[in-house]
């Protein structure tokens, strides 16, 4: 693992550097281009007859289940960060807006996008099973915190908009994972989840989750509070994010959930109450250092993972198809009810178009596609997931700050 994990920093460091020396732009946008480029490349030296390149990275790839790297490696430390530095107050406000948008938006963007990628693939001539479009549309459904959260960082949007769209992309992650438990289980059994299981896995999942990261969250605070020497605090958080994260599996619920709500309270009650300035500032500094380091890696993973996916011939029309729909259906039931009704949501309207295009979508959606049972079935959705992925990345990501200043939603 070791000579894997070398080759993996290596090029990680050498396209942020590409990044920032040429390209510059925000980093897990850049390096995940590069690394795109970098796959295409090999994958035009194979069709040139010099296979070789591709036969290795191939080989590298293939030691490396992306699902369990993500969902119970970097997934933990990545959400912990990220909820480290939000505003609770903002989200306690704004939080029946953000779960109307979360629960009810990502249910319905999943029926929208399940049913209509069913009936437009079948009139492109492609015949994809209705329960794997609705698996599609649950896995594509949710936006990705981790990308959402990486972009939000160098777009100047208002506190309100930024709480708002943040703290929706962590929840639907929860609620588009729970949908897809109960669909996979669904092609595993061959028979439809009842009610009562969707509701039992819900309150085991979400509710679980959430129960379970304010009670380790409080418990850390204090514990924090009864010291003051950073290196210790530290470690203590960086201890309670992995063994939380495991406690989370072993107790079969939302560990995700559960590391956001840890990342609210020690960001919040245990910045303000349970540490010095000297902690904050190396706490700060650690996390920061951390989750820049791990997004980094996540995203030439994914950019490598390209290599890896097989795109039949006219393949392009069936990508183009979805990405529209994902949009569509990220408008209908996120961005225009915000147009409809911006004071209930407490946003100005405008934000409705911003929230729709900052429905960027990441290594979450890859890895619920890569469990998917092997076949040609799961080939075919993984290609429809990393166009909508890679399209979400590159060009909304890219575009979500000229968006902002242009519909006048900007932080000053």
């Amino acid at each position: 693992m070791l000579d894997l994990a070398a080759i993996l920093l290596v090029l990680t460091a050498g396209f942020s550097y590409a990044n920032h020396r040429f390209l510059k732009w925000p980093t897990t946008i850049g390096v995940m281009a590069l690394a795109l480029v970098f796959s295409l490349g090999i994958v035009g030296l194979d069709a040139c007859g010099i296979a070789g390149p591709r036969i290795q990275e191939r080989a590298l790839l293939a030691r490396i289940n992306f699902s369990d790297v993500l969902m119970e490696g970097m997934l933990s430390i990545l959400l912990f960060a990220g909820a480290l530095h939000m505003n609770l107050a903002s989200l306690v406000r704004l939080a029946w807006p953000i779960t109307a948008l979360a629960i009810v938006g990502t249910t319905l963007s999943a029926l929208i996008i399940g049913g209509g990628c069913w009936w437009l693939l079948a009139g492109l001539g492609v015949e994809l099973p209705l329960l794997y479009c609705l698996l599609f549309g649950v896995l594509i459904s949710p936006t990705d915190p981790i990308a959402v959260l990486g972009v939000l960082h160098s777009a100047d949007v208002p506190a309100d908009v930024e709480a708002t769209i943040a703290g929706e992309s962590l929840i639907n992650d929860g609620v588009g994972v729970v949908l897809f438990v109960l669909l996979l289980e669904m092609v595993h059994s061959g028979e439809p989840p009842t009610l009562e299981a969707g509701l039992t896995l819900f309150a085991r999942e979400a509710l679980g989750g959430a129960v379970l990261g304010l009670a380790i969250g409080t418990l850390v605070n204090a514990v924090l509070h009864s010291i003051d020497d950073y290196r210790v605090e530290v470690l203590i958080t960086l201890a309670t994010v992995v063994g939380g994260y495991a406690l989370a599996q072993a107790l079969e619920t939302s560990g995700p959930l559960a590391m956001v709500a840890i990342g609210l309270l020690v960001g919040n009650e245990g910045r303000a109450l349970a540490m010095s300035d000297r902690t904050r500032q190396h706490l700060d500094l650690f996390w920061q250092m951390l989750d820049e380091i791990l997004n980094s890696v996540l995203f030439v993973l994914i950019g490598l993972e390209c290599a890896m996916i097989e795109f039949p011939a006219g393949s392009w029309r069936a990508g183009l198809v979805v990405v529209l729909l994902a949009l569509g259906a990220r408008f209908l039931v996120v961005g225009l009810p915000v147009l409809l009704w911006p004071t209930w949501f407490s946003l100005p309207k405008p934000a409705g178009w911003l929230l729709t295009w900052c429905g960027l979508r990441g290594g979450i959606s890859v890895a619920l596609a890569l469990a998917l049972p092997p076949g040609e079935q799961r080939d075919f959705v993984l290609m429809l997931t990393y166009s909508v992925v890679v399209f979400s990345i590159l060009v909304q990501g890219l575009s979500v700050g000229w968006l902002a200043r242009r519909l006048g939603v900007t932080g000053h």
